[in-house]
């Protein structure tokens, strides 16, 4: 193997991963990962991540953004500390943000609220914002279509086809999580076909999601190999040419 691979979603800092965060990231170099983006949904995490980045520089990109289901944990001070990481450049993203309805009792309107704030933060700043969508997807592509002017990513994608076929038509980039290797993805096995390889990324989205055949493991981002060899079968191609063509859409989208 003479590729190396990136995962685009990764909770580092949540604290059953930063526990043993040195050992994950070890494992990932291990597995020929030489990047994992670091989501931070809070600015506890933030502050872990810039700690993590300060010890492995090359490895650890961080992005920032209020999670909806996260709603009523979000003060002014957290929107307001996410602006200074975007003025001070701490951040490659804006995410991970969106709608997700999935739950009873969940505030549509606050939550598109808080999805627009945030958008209009990565418009003012020029940042690419990394979607949460869950149960919501006319709402989240509706707001999307008005509102977003830069790079945007489907994170952790298991919609339809011709939901897929909506985001490439926006301009959007679709990533793609361990759901794609279960034995029940069904549907999802059509997306990859519709997605052209320079819109497409791979991720962990861990702890949560753990790629076949480790399902009931905790996921780390070595296990994101696993999805990236799902994608090869599936679209029938040289790993050597995804993996390259994978930095170059890391490079594009994020501005690097």
């Amino acid at each position: 193997m003479d590729y190396s691979l990136i995962d685009t979603h990764a909770h580092l800092t949540f604290d059953r991963l930063y526990e043993r965060v040195d050992e994950i990231i070890q494992h990932a170099k291990d597995a020929h990962f030489n990047k994992i983006v670091c989501i931070c949904t809070s600015v506890v995490e933030f502050e872990r991540a810039l700690t993590l980045q300060a010890k492995y520089t090359d490895m650890i990109d961080i992005a920032l953004g209020f999670h909806p289901s996260d709603l009523f944990d979000i003060k002014e001070s957290d929107l307001q500390r996410l602006e200074q990481a975007c003025q001070n450049h701490e951040i490659i993203a804006i995410g991970e943000i969106g709608l997700d309805y999935h739950y009873d009792g969940t505030d549509i309107e606050m939550q598109k609220e808080l999805f627009m704030k945030q958008i209009e933060l990565a418009n003012t700043y020029d940042y690419p914002i990394l979607i949460h969508m869950r149960d919501a997807t006319k709402d989240t592509l509706d707001i999307l279509a008005a509102h977003c002017k830069t790079k945007f990513l489907m994170h952790c994608f298991s919609g339809s086809k011709e939901t897929a076929e909506i985001v490439m038509k926006m301009g959007g980039y679709i990533s793609f999580a361990g759901p794609l290797t279960f034995k029940n993805a069904r549907g999802l096995l059509e997306v990859p076909a519709v997605v052209p390889i320079d819109r497409m990324f791979i991720e962990t989205d861990c702890p949560f999601l753990t790629p076949h055949p480790f399902r009931g493991k905790e996921n780390e981002p070595m296990y994101a190999s696993y999805t990236f060899a799902k994608l090869v079968e599936l679209l029938d191609i040289d790993p050597n040419v995804l993996a390259d063509q994978m930095q170059e859409n890391y490079k594009h989208f994020f501005k690097l």
